[in-house]
């Protein structure tokens, strides 16, 4: 299952609140086949009927059927450089 860094929790949580006023809303990763490393993510009120749900520290991250295999055994990451602009990464777990 994808986990979530620290920094990613907090900047997760603070773009969904920002953007929706929600505290139950989340990013939404997902691939437009299956199992294509080709992502987009999105800010999403809540998770579609079949996505897989990961809470860490009051983030949420919904994963769409099609982006689920690619994710399960990474790390997601995120960091706000000087501009404000927001950059994810995606490693593999230890």
């Amino acid at each position: 299952m994808l986990t979530l860094t620290e920094n990613a929790s907090t900047i997760v949580k603070t773009i969904t609140l920002q953007t929706t006023g929600s505290e139950e809303a989340g990013l939404r990763i997902s691939s437009p086949a299956a199992a294509s490393t080709d992502l987009s993510v999105a800010v999403a009120a809540a998770p579609e009927a079949s996505d897989a749900v990961v809470e860490s520290g009051g983030a949420h991250i919904f994963i769409d059927e099609n982006a689920a295999p690619v994710l399960d055994d990474k790390i997601l990451d995120a960091e706000v450089d000087e501009a404000g602009a927001v950059r994810f990464a995606i490693g593999e777990q230890a």
